[in-house]
């Protein structure tokens, strides 16, 4: 009696390890099927397929290591299919915002230049014309910009500047523009010198676009930009008291080929804004928008000073 149980025992001893290793082996294929057959739904593009596996398998290091290459490879093209949208609206935009100016422009150098217009209508024509001409010159400027930016041959020249006497630099080429548009303007830098670490023609560009942008857009006739220090950075301020841009319009303000439609003007290109937080990004800055629908809109940029 107690023979059989000692030889129960030992075939126990012996088998259980066999069935045990032949139950993991038959879940280990399972699985790995179960990978081959997601990973050929995802070479049909369905980017959605996950693997299940519970932590103290051997195969989960695996799946989860294939699913963050699932989950890579979808925003890749979730990336890319947006990419491929934007290019889209940009050529459609490109054809508006191109050949519409570009036409109007043609037809008054062309009334001017064969005499359909005389004396003053002419010089209008002519006046008209040289205006169209900055606009599409602006437009393009932009786009250039834009296309700058996305490309692998965008580079910046860091260097330490005082940003005060930059901003000035700057802010004095606006004043006649102010002057010329009827727009109050009210400048507040400080003599004390704030030294940043920065590309000085982004920070042209940055600034430069922010207000064409108040310019063009918030229908404003008032405007105030201030230098000050904020803890260990730089804040500039722009502040107008234009139409405002709606609380919906404020979360989309910086994406591409964006444009608030309502009480703002349609003129320009969407692509401003996200010019010029990408630049902020690239120059360790950031940006901050505030609005009151009525009552204007203020940016807000902070960089870091420098030791």
């Amino acid at each position: 009696m107690y023979i059989e149980i000692v030889i129960m025992i030992i075939i126990v001893a012996v088998l259980f390890p066999v069935c045990s290793s032949l139950l993991i082996v038959r879940r280990v294929k399972k699985q790995i099927l179960e990978m081959v057959d997601a990973l050929e739904d995802v070479k049909k593009g369905n980017g959605n397929r996950r693997i299940l596996s519970e932590t103290h398998e051997l195969v989960a290091p695996l799946a989860y290591e294939i699913n963050d290459i699932i989950l890579s490879y979808e925003n890749r093209l979730l990336a890319y299919h947006r990419t491929e949208e934007t290019n889209k609206q940009l050529m459609t935009s490109l054809s508006h915002d191109v050949r519409t100016p570009l036409t109007t422009l043609i037809g008054y150098l062309d009334a001017a230049h064969k005499g359909i217009a005389r004396g003053k209508e002419r010089d209008d024509y002519i006046e008209t014309a040289r205006r169209k001409a900055h606009d599409l010159k602006e437009y393009i400027d932009v786009l250039f910009d834009w296309f700058k930016l996305g490309s692998n041959e965008f580079s910046m020249n860091i260097s330490t500047v005082d940003l005060t006497e930059l901003t000035r630099n700057i802010l004095i080429d606006w004043i006649p523009i102010f002057e010329d548009t009827q727009v109050d303007f009210s400048i507040d830098i400080p003599e004390q010198p704030f030294r940043v670490r920065i590309d000085p023609d982004g920070y042209m560009r940055i600034l430069n676009n922010l207000i064409q942008n108040v310019i063009s857009h918030s229908h404003a006739d008032k405007i105030e930009i201030s230098l000050s220090g904020q803890g260990g950075n730089i804040k500039i301020l722009l502040r107008d008291n234009g139409v405002g841009i709606d609380k919906e319009d404020l979360k989309h303000i910086f994406e591409r080929l964006y444009k608030c439609d309502k009480g703002r003007s349609e003129k320009g290109s969407g692509l401003g804004l996200s010019i010029v937080h990408q630049l902020v990004e690239k120059l360790n800055g950031t940006i901050t928008v505030d609005s009151v629908p009525g009552k204007g809109t203020v940016f807000t940029l902070l960089f870091p000073l420098t030791d």
